[in-house]
């Protein structure tokens, strides 16, 4: 749908360029409408994208008050990434003072949510859901590994598997799991 909205355009505009030259101010007021359009129809497509990009997170629960610095030692560790909002415990609230009520961002684009628990539950993080990343080389991918086994536990090598060139995969110091992949 984005590339239809400019090929509309251009095709519009051709159009109107090649009618009677009599009609100039009549071809920019029409010229001017289809733009408005144009741009409307951009908006609309905005906002849905924005829309859908909202109805499901990847939300972690920490419950050593760690979140904050497991969220800083991701942001740090990927690529076009950021925090992108901070929200924390005041002194009225269930939680510690300070440590994070929930907290959202970016890894390379993918938006995470992530809090520390005021009640500690009787489960925690599981290997069973974990994040996987396509790596863009080798280099990356020997990156990654050192720094998320730094501390934590490697359940599965940097091997040949048989399904990609290099993978591995891993549960970093805060009990998250990674599967890192070089296809």
């Amino acid at each position: 749908m984005k590339k239809t909205l400019p090929i509309l355009l251009l095709l519009s505009m051709m159009a109107i360029g090649c009618t009677d030259s009599n009609n100039g101010k009549s071809n920019l007021a029409e010229l001017e409408k289809l733009q408005m359009k144009n741009d409307s129809l951009k908006n609309m497509i905005n906002q849905n994208e924005a829309t859908m990009n909202k109805k499901i997170y990847t939300f972690l629960t920490f419950q050593k008050e760690d979140a904050e610095e497991a969220m800083n030692f991701y942001v740090g560790l990927f690529d076009h990434s950021k925090i992108v909002n901070l929200k924390r415990w005041g002194k009225e609230g269930p939680g510690k003072e300070g440590t994070v009520m929930q907290a959202t961002f970016h890894l390379n684009g993918k938006l995470f949510m992530c809090s520390d628990s005021p009640p500690v539950h009787n489960w925690d993080f599981t290997p069973a859901v974990s994040n996987f990343v396509e790596c863009e080389d080798e280099d990356e991918l020997n990156r990654l590994f050192a720094k998320l086994s730094e501390d934590g536990a490697v359940t599965m090598p940097l091997d040949n598997y048989g399904f990609s060139q290099k993978f591995g995969w891993v549960v970093d110091r805060f009990g998250i799991s990674w599967q890192l992949n070089l296809p």
